[in-house]
């Protein structure tokens, strides 16, 4: 199995560690794990990322990993993902938690999965005290559930850049976060990830939170023809 994480920030520092522990020890058969991410860990991070030192995001938490998970091939790819580099991360049959926040990369990330065969695709992102997760799957050339742009024009049409397209200047500027509404979201994650993946339920591809009224609700999403 061959699982791969896009984005080690808020939501894939929290949900790598619980993903690789669960494959630990839940299954005999060979796991690799890819983690990707272009950025790097700085001490302002610390208020809602998990992590031990400063650092390429993807190189650090592969590092983490591999001493705590030794049965896990845990690797790293430390570059922002683009429509150019893709092909060296996403392969045939992977299952793909993609933790980024921007509409851009989510798009590039859910167009480039359409055109496989056999893909599996969790996706999570948050507001302050919000967020969602969809789940995208692929089996046989076929669509089991809509792809991240079919009922987001928001992602379909991004008025966003991807973090290398950014200045600076920009990158400097992010919304703010809550380590709870990260947590959250990367729960969900792993429950898509058990629902669908190893239970093969694939009745629900939307999640909705709001942790203010302390509810969340899962969306079924009939694929567009």
């Amino acid at each position: 199995m061959n699982i791969i994480i896009i984005g080690l920030g808020g939501i894939g520092s929290i949900l790598c560690e619980r993903i690789a522990r669960y494959l630990a020890y839940s299954t005999d058969e060979g796991v690799s794990l890819l983690l990707v991410d272009g950025d790097v860990y700085e001490a302002k991070n610390f208020v809602r990322q998990d992590f031990t030192r400063m650092g390429n995001k993807a190189e650090v938490k592969a590092a983490d990993l591999k001493m705590q998970f030794s049965t896990i091939d845990v690797s790293s790819f430390p570059a922002f993902v683009n429509e150019a580099n893709l092909t060296q991360v996403i392969k045939e049959g992977n299952v793909v938690f993609l933790c980024v926040d921007n509409h851009k990369t989510r798009m590039i990330v859910s167009n480039y999965c359409k055109q496989l065969q056999n893909v599996t695709l969790i996706s999570g992102g948050n507001e302050l005290t919000d967020g969602n997760v969809q789940i995208y799957v692929r089996k046989n050339g076929k669509d089991i559930t809509p792809d991240l742009c079919s009922y987001h024009p928001e992602i379909a049409k991004p008025d966003d850049k991807l973090p290398e397209e950014m200045s600076c200047e920009e990158l400097s500027v992010s919304e703010p976060q809550l380590y709870f509404t990260n947590l959250t979201v990367a729960t969900f994650m792993c429950q898509a990830y058990y629902n669908t993946v190893v239970k093969g339920q694939y009745e629900k591809s939307e999640i909705y939170f709001d942790m203010l009224q302390m509810a969340a609700r899962a969306q079924q999403r009939i694929v567009k023809q």
